[in-house]
């Protein structure tokens, strides 16, 4: 964190992690460099019985639907010098009897609600989906030389390689094709089977037809130049 406050120091750094970041060292850490954080708890017996004072029965309940409630209180576990914010996530699926309770320590202001911060600490979970995408299809987490600075490069470059198969996938596929991987992406684009055939008056390059085959990217890109122009600046820059 000292390298990213002094190399970027304009920068809003969000520290977002499973139950397994939970501890204390964590918290001060973010508290000492004043970043925020968003990290899940695991459930323990203290914790359930603050989110059960919460949760109402009465004779009336609708018990044929979803209930979802948020909460938000302060908490300081046996480990903790201070009290933290912990947000509370209550939900009854339809037919269930008891409610199912998650918990988020943050170091958000009350003025961010616990649904907020819920929502905040879901967006995790794509991320890592595209991380590990990076990592498996452009060696993104490939960090073989000792110095910083290299790994550092490296790592830009892999991004920009992801990045531009992103901007292939979201300007030039057609919808049912925008959700393939991206090693589905390079077999079926990069290493597509072609043929050339010369005639009296033409070259032809023959391809397999395919959602995402290289004829048919070229073609969007020679239909919209202009929108791939753009893409490809803000890529870039």
């Amino acid at each position: 964190m000292a390298h990213y406050n002094q190399t970027i120091p304009t920068t809003d750094i969000l520290v977002r992690g499973d139950s397994g970041f939970a501890t204390p060292d964590v918290y001060d850490l973010c508290d000492l460099y004043e970043n925020q954080y968003v990290i899940r708890l695991k459930a323990n017996r203290n914790l359930y019985r603050l989110a059960e004072e919460f949760v109402f029965y009465d004779n009336h309940h609708p018990w044929d639907e979803k209930e979802v409630y948020y909460h938000s209180v302060s908490y300081q576990a046996a480990s903790w010098f201070k009290p933290r914010r912990v947000c509370i996530r209550s939900t009854r699926e339809v037919g269930e009897l008891l409610f199912k309770h998650s918990f988020i320590v943050t170091n958000f202001s009350e003025n961010i609600s616990a649904k907020r911060v819920f929502e905040t600490y879901n967006k995790r979970g794509t991320m890592e989906n595209y991380i590990k995408e990076a990592k498996n299809s452009f060696f993104f987490d490939k960090t073989d030389s000792p110095e910083f600075l290299e790994n550092e490069a490296r790592m830009m470059i892999s991004l920009l390689a992801y990045n531009l198969v992103n901007f292939l996938r979201t300007l030039c596929f057609e919808p049912k094709s925008k959700g393939l991987q991206v090693n589905t992406i390079r077999l079926r684009l990069f290493k597509v089977a072609g043929k050339l055939v010369n005639t009296a008056r033409t070259n032809l390059f023959k391809t397999i037809e395919l959602p995402c085959s290289p004829t048919r990217v070229l073609c969007r890109i020679q239909e919209n130049p202009k929108d791939s122009a753009i893409h490809l600046k803000n890529l870039v820059y």
